[in-house]
């Protein structure tokens, strides 16, 4: 894929960020209406982009390739925690700040951003593979993300897991695993709905940095660094042992968007739970968000 293309490709998602922010600046949005628009994506839109996606990609994805792409998404993620335990002393000493910084470099946004740039660049089919991520990012997350933030386990945490997200994830892998075939009619209304949270989701973004303080954000050289790391350096770390375990091109390229996503909100909102100052991890998603811009097209451009 031509690296100008996807460049522009994903210019075409900053200019959603930007319409957000705008709406935002106009009035047009706040914090409520920002707060049922999140509820909206994360239980009903996106769910439904799962279903559709999966409807779609009968005889497209095999079984075999969604089980090689959860051995790919543990693995990215055992990898994530180890880089994240190692790098966190260098980037802050402060006990709380610390795991902030290890949570950021394990969870990224592989939902609001990493489905519409898997859809807008490789096709909506391939968000299928994405749902694999979100079930294994939903194990690590209410097991080994509380763990940290908590300095404990616990199991009560586990019953998070069962979400509309999660439910709909096991779906989809059983609509490709049994091959199952949805009347056109619902699949017609789970494509248009679940086609929503794609820009939603960057209208959102475009929200947060409206209410941000843009000179903390594009002022820190420590997050720049950060961003390079987590953005570049670990998914180039990382293409090699992926291209030995598969030459599949799309599950390439997927995998490749999957490790080369921005920080994540849950971090975010996990700290901010726990009374943890929320600055430097807003900035963090913030700043990580828009150079993904420039980042991702070299992803996919070293991939190829």
């Amino acid at each position: 894929m031509a690296l100008l293309t996807v460049f522009f490709q994903m210019l075409a998602l900053l200019l959603m960020i930007g319409t957000g922010y705008l709406i935002t600046k106009r009035g047009m949005m706040d914090e409520h209406t920002n707060g049922q628009i999140s509820k909206m994506i994360v239980n009903v839109f996106n769910p439904l982009l799962f279903l559709a996606s999966a409807a779609n990609s009968i005889g497209v994805v095999s079984v075999g390739t969604m089980f090689l792409i959860s051995m790919i998404a543990m693995g990215m993620f055992v990898f994530f925690i180890v880089v994240g335990m190692l790098l966190t002393p260098f980037f802050d000493r402060n006990p709380d700040q610390r795991k902030i910084f290890q949570m950021m470099f394990v969870f990224s946004n592989l939902g609001f951003i990493g489905i519409p740039v898997v859809s807008s660049i490789l096709g909506s089919e391939y968000v299928v593979y994405v749902t694999e991520f979100l079930v294994v990012y939903n194990i690590v997350f209410y097991t080994y993300g509380m763990m940290v933030m908590d300095e404990r386990f616990s199991v009560s945490s586990l019953k998070a897991m069962v979400n509309p997200g999660t439910i709909c994830c096991v779906l989809a892998m059983g609509i490709i695993g049994f091959e199952i075939q949805l009347p056109d009619f619902i699949k017609t209304a789970v494509t248009y709905l679940g086609n929503a949270a794609s820009p939603l989701a960057l209208v959102l973004v475009g929200f947060t940095l409206a209410h941000s303080d843009l000179r903390k954000i594009f002022g820190k050289f420590q997050l720049y660094l950060f961003s390079f790391v987590k953005l570049l350096v670990l998914p180039l770390l990382m293409l090699p042992v992926l291209r030995l375990i598969t030459d599949d091109a799309a599950v390439i390229s997927v995998c490749m968007l999957m490790f080369g996503m921005p920080v994540g909100n849950m971090t975010l909102i996990l700290g901010n739970e726990r009374g943890i100052d929320g600055t430097m991890c807003s900035a963090a998603i913030i700043l990580s968000t828009v150079l993904c811009v420039f980042t991702v097209p070299i992803l996919l451009m070293v991939t190829s």
